[in-house]
């Protein structure tokens, strides 16, 4: 069995354009899907892609590390978020045609189910984008929070931590606190809340303060609390919060892990299985964490083929902990992916059918052609014209 072709379908979902990749063998009929979606880096992608598949046309599709390791090893430079991405649409796909060919399941390929159904939050705003960074007003939160409950989530993620320096003013603080509590007042106690930060404080104090002001709010845990590479900031801020710390979207490989797994600087590692180097690379980071008392929660604001990507990995991971997903980006998410994903009381169900179990309909994918994305970094300046992080 060989590769004949690698080729990408960019789909406009408003918020962010979803990029899928197929991968072609020479069997009839048989070919694969997988998704490389990265924000406002869509051409980047897939050049790169297009870039990448001379190394891998004509090989084994079956072979999938060896492939894997062609792409990173064989095209000399370090690859950063845009190449990983590359490569991860690509091996995705890969782990799909070896599931067809099989006649399996790609979870059993990974190890074979450790649950039997998959937790899954999603944010507020759902896919309005504007609603998720931009809403840092209590009574559109707490709406926003209503609507999601009563669309059947048990858990959701919010971010409403301001655009932040290096010191947190005391009135933003404030703001913060009541938030959350009024949050926490309209869900009650059985619904998972997730604090993403964003990576906008620059300085462990400012993350501090506003750790602190959420925390009688019970978070399941506070996300990218500092940008990504602090570990030595991150270890501090971890001996003086009781309150779990994530992060790791913005990390590409399981090397840049290490520092946080070793140190236990943070409680879960969230690695996104499109930008990391696919399912096999994120099933070894979530090895390591694992290794280290750290639990995984990886993620996936993406399109559809990431989400049922991720539900494999979910459903063969033990230290899984939770499910970011985002079903509800466009009215016609099932339109141009018909997949497995269906959610019974707040998780996904176990998928049964060989590979992904997913179709792609290209005639609607070429409905919703490619489009600029929203810039929602034209808001992360302070008053005095400082740029900071979104």
């Amino acid at each position: 069995m060989k590769i004949v072709a690698i080729t990408t379908r960019i789909v406009n979902a408003e918020m962010r354009n979803w990029v899928f990749v197929r991968v072609e063998t020479d069997q009839p009929g048989l070919y694969g899907w997988g998704e490389a979606t990265l924000e406002w880096k869509t051409k980047a992608v897939a050049g790169a892609i297009e870039d990448l598949a001379p190394l891998v046309i004509g090989r084994d599709p079956r072979d999938i590390e060896q492939i894997v390791r062609i792409l990173k090893k064989h095209s000399f430079w370090r690859l950063g978020v845009i190449g990983m991405s590359a490569i991860s649409g690509i091996e995705i796909a890969l782990w799909d045609i070896m599931g067809k060919w099989l006649g399996q399941p790609v979870w059993r390929l990974l190890g074979g189910k450790v649950r039997d159904k998959v937790k899954v939050y999603t944010h507020l705003g759902l896919g309005d984008m504007r609603a998720v960074y931009e809403s840092l007003e209590l009574e559109p939160l707490v709406q926003r929070a209503a609507h999601v409950v009563e669309r059947g989530y048990q858990a959701f993620k919010a971010v409403f931590i301001p655009y932040t320096h290096y010191t947190a003013p005391v009135a933003e603080i404030d703001k913060v606190a009541r938030m959350m509590e009024a949050l926490r007042a309209a869900v009650g106690p059985s619904v998972e809340i997730m604090v993403d930060f964003h990576g906008r404080p620059a300085s462990a104090a400012a993350a501090l303060a506003y750790i602190d002001a959420v925390a009688p709010g019970r978070p399941l845990f506070v996300e990218e609390v500092l940008p990504p590479g602090e570990t030595g900031a991150l270890v501090q801020l971890a001996a003086k919060t009781h309150v779990p710390i994530a992060t790791g979207e913005r990390l590409v490989d399981r090397a840049e892990f290490d520092d946080l797994f070793r140190t236990r600087a943070i409680d879960i590692a969230q690695p996104d299985i499109c930008h990391c180097g696919g399912l096999l690379e994120a099933k070894k980071i979530a090895a390591m964490a694992e290794a280290a008392s750290i639990g995984v929660a990886p993620h996936n604001p993406l399109g559809p083929i990431a989400g049922v990507a991720a539900l494999h990995f979910a459903v063969s991971t033990p230290n899984h902990i939770i499910q970011e997903e985002m079903v509800g980006a466009v009215p016609w998410y099932f339109e141009v992916v018909d997949g497995p994903i269906r959610m019974v009381d707040g998780h996904w169900q176990v998928p049964d059918a060989p590979g992904l179990g997913i179709e792609v309909d290209e005639a609607a994918c070429a409905r919703h052609p490619y489009r600029p994305e929203i810039m929602h970094t034209v808001n992360a300046v302070m008053p005095d014209g400082t740029i900071v992080d979104w």
